[in-house]
């Protein structure tokens, strides 16, 4: 695909042995143009958080590659793995992975110390709305100031692809709004996203839907008329 950021090629990941192997992902293929938003969607062991666990470099398939932005990730060594977990992707999980002991600054730099780093977070996290809030602990926030913290430490890498695995799953409705209106202002702004859910309310707002059953892509559609996220209720 041309001006394809990620290439995903006949990809399988398999769990489990003999009779009791099952095919998380079998044998799949797709393109993400940079600047796309894309949901994917299907039932839980659709295979769709395998993939993007793998396009995150979090885990390994047994076949198959991965390009980002030409390179194969799969093939990466461990240095250039860390790399590219630090600097080129973000990942914003369900249940936010926020470390207890550290306060929300903390949180969202990567690099203890550094005052150029700090100045970023510091800046991120007054565009989530949270600079009143620098001093607290995960514990001391809602859910949804919690899943705001992840985003702005997922936003704290120089990379295009901002990956979503049910950013809303465990917030309330107001909440879940809330975040999904932030993460469309950060595709508006060029940034390249991979959203899993299982809710298609939720995935009328990218540009591009998959649907995922029992490993394979089951339907791929381009989605002409996103919603907005504000008009989203599930």
């Amino acid at each position: 695909m041309e001006n394809a950021l990620l290439e995903i090629k006949n990809l399988t990941k398999t769990y489990g042995e003999g009779e009791g192997k099952t095919y998380a992902l079998n044998n799949v293929s797709l393109s993400v143009k940079q600047g796309e938003f894309l949901a994917i969607v299907g039932e839980s062991g659709s295979g769709k958080t395998t993939l993007l666990n793998l396009v995150a470099s979090m885990d390994r398939p047994e076949s198959g590659s991965i390009l980002y932005k030409g390179e194969d990730i799969v093939r990466f060594s461990t240095r250039k793995i860390t790399d590219y977990r630090r600097n080129e992707v973000g990942y914003v999980f369900q249940f936010f992975n926020l470390l207890n002991d550290l306060n929300v600054l903390q949180n969202v730099m990567i690099v203890p110390g550094s005052k150029k780093n700090k100045e970023r977070a510091l800046s991120l996290l007054s565009r989530v709305g949270l600079s009143d809030k620098l001093d607290r602990f995960p514990r001391q926030l809602s859910g949804g100031q919690q899943q705001r913290v992840a985003i702005a430490r997922a936003l704290n890498k120089e990379g295009s692809l901002l990956l979503c695995d049910e950013p809303t799953g465990a917030l309330d409705a107001k909440s879940g709004v809330e975040i999904l209106k932030l993460i469309e202002e950060i595709h508006n702004e060029g940034k390249t996203i991979i959203l899993v859910t299982h809710t298609r309310e939720i995935a009328s707002m990218a540009t591009r839907v998959i649907h995922m059953k029992d490993g394979v892509i089951d339907s791929d559609i381009i989605n002409e008329h996103p919603v907005k996220a504000e008009d989203i209720a599930w």
